[in-house]
């Protein structure tokens, strides 16, 4: 439980992170703070837009329409990792949820499903609306996971909070599905790794092993199945293709195909996984045994 942040320390703390923030006009004092009180906060919501298109989906989120006034959250962070700032303050992003979530965020612990609407969400957290169409195909850019993860661990270290008080709006009321398309316990996974570094640029660099390689660490099932376009999808099938476990035609390349996830299955059967657990998306055990080259 804490004081929101003023505009000047959530500014500063997302810089402080490497976020790269755009200031919307008038962000500072746009807020539905006539409605009630904002604060004391517990926590962070992640949303999806529903919507394409960065422009059109900030305009959404800071106006609103009729039956829900603007605006919807604190930040839009589009598909290119951009953090656009358009209000501070009670923002009509979370609405009613459940007590026992709000407790457990509070409490810094695992929440419990939501079951009750009892709790007004919109005075106890910041809410960040990340522009998705929410169908559950729409990809998750590289670059729009690191920013959520970015923001997301700015005002948790400002705060000093620790990942559980990050959640998804469908961990906070069962009326919700966002966001969709990735884990919230990856993502928060990712959060944790954040905050046991310093602020701002990249994760610790992983350790050499005894013949002085790096390998990347497991980045999270949500990773692959929000179908990333990144260097480390290329580095990932060099390796299978060394392995003899190759099924690409073409490739591989950046952007996760099911080429990938066929080349990952047979390197899950040369292991020795059967059934669901050959299913090409990569879990920890897997991707550990891969040794895919650490790529920053």
């Amino acid at each position: 439980m804490a004081t929101p942040l003023t505009a000047d320390t959530l500014l500063a703390a997302l810089r402080a992170e490497g976020v790269n923030v755009v200031e919307h006009p008038g962000w500072r004092t746009h807020n539905r703070n006539h409605k009630g009180a904002w604060g004391p906060v517990n926590g962070i919501v992640i949303h999806h837009t529903v919507s394409t298109g960065s422009d059109s989906s900030v305009a959404l989120c800071r106006d609103g329409y009729a039956e829900l006034p603007g605006p919807l959250c604190h930040g839009v962070i589009d598909k290119a990792g951009t953090v656009h700032l358009i209000g501070h303050g009670r923002t009509n992003h979370a609405g009613l949820g459940d007590g026992a979530v709000l407790a457990a965020v509070a409490a810094e612990a695992s929440p419990p499903a939501p079951r009750r609407n009892d709790t007004d969400g919109n005075a106890h957290f910041y809410g960040f609306e990340c522009v998705n169409l929410g169908n559950g195909s729409d990809p998750w850019p590289a670059a729009q996971l690191d920013a959520i993860e970015r923001a997301s661990a700015a005002l948790c270290r400002a705060h000093g909070w620790s990942a559980p008080s990050v959640i998804g709006h469908k961990e906070w009321t069962n009326t919700k599905v966002d966001p969709r398309g990735f884990a919230m316990a990856d993502l928060r996974a990712r959060i944790a790794a954040r905050l046991s570094a310093a602020p701002g640029g990249q994760r610790p660099t992983p350790p050499a092993d005894g013949n002085g390689a790096r390998h990347q660490p497991f980045p999270g099932a949500g990773f692959f199945t929000a179908a990333p376009n990144s260097p480390l999808v290329t580095a990932m099938g060099r390796r299978l293709v060394a392995e003899g476990c190759s099924d690409y035609s073409v490739g591989p390349g950046p952007q996760w195909s099911q080429a990938d996830r066929r080349s990952y299955a047979k390197w899950q059967r040369k292991l020795g996984f059967t059934g669901a657990d050959a299913d090409g998306w990569p879990g920890r055990t897997s991707w550990d045994a891969l040794k895919v080259p650490y790529t920053g």
